[in-house]
């Protein structure tokens, strides 16, 4: 189970500044991906899945995966030689992905698989929480960037996306923690998959 951020693009529209109060923004997109895995028990699920389950960096795979791409729209407003961003609204692109297994199972393993996914759901649906506090605090941080003399903008394009990135590394890096925290030794990852290969 991981997160990844793929790309980041940035998209300018230039007005006139007249002291509007500024905006700022989240706009969510959210898709749901399947991969197929067969087992008739838990442990051939778990198999399966270090099998076929998303990649995870060139050697491993995951049982699921978050992945997610930012869009930005930013507001600017030209006043006599002065630059402002006065809107600053991001479009969060989540795709989730999650085994789902492709053939009959058992009452016992049914049973057991629909609360393990239960949990892989909750994990990554964190990882998309993240993310959206992460576009969210980027937007406010972004916004007001106020520069006296700045006739083309470029310094406030600049500003915006230099602040922006500093909140982008400040939440991946929770993501990292928030990873750290469910993979390590005994953990809920851990939990989840020892109960979906208990026979009993």
């Amino acid at each position: 189970m991981c997160s990844t951020v793929a790309k980041v693009s940035l998209a300018v529209l230039t007005g006139c500044w007249l002291g509007t109060p500024a905006s700022a923004g989240v706009q969510v997109v959210a898709r749901t991906e399947t991969y197929a895995v067969a087992g008739e028990t838990g442990a051939a699920l778990v198999e399966a899945m270090d099998r076929q389950g998303p990649r995870h960096g060139f050697m491993t795979r995951a049982i699921a995966q978050t992945r997610y791409t930012v869009d930005w729209q930013i507001q600017v407003g030209q006043s006599d030689k002065g630059c402002r961003v006065v809107g600053a609204t991001g479009t969060l692109n989540l795709t989730y992905t999650f085994p789902r297994v492709a053939t009959p199972m058992k009452a016992a393993l049914g049973a057991r698989w629909k609360r393990f996914l239960a949990g892989v759901r909750k994990h990554e649906q964190t990882h998309g929480r993240i993310a959206r506090d992460m576009v969210v605090a980027a937007s406010k941080a972004a916004q007001g960037v106020t520069l006296a003399t700045d006739p083309s903008c470029a310094g406030a394009r600049r500003e915006a996306k230099r602040r922006i990135d500093a909140v982008y590394a400040r939440y991946e890096a929770m993501q990292v923690a928030f990873d750290a925290r469910e993979h390590r030794e005994g953990g809920p990852v851990e939990r989840l998959v020892a109960a979906l290969m208990r026979e009993r």
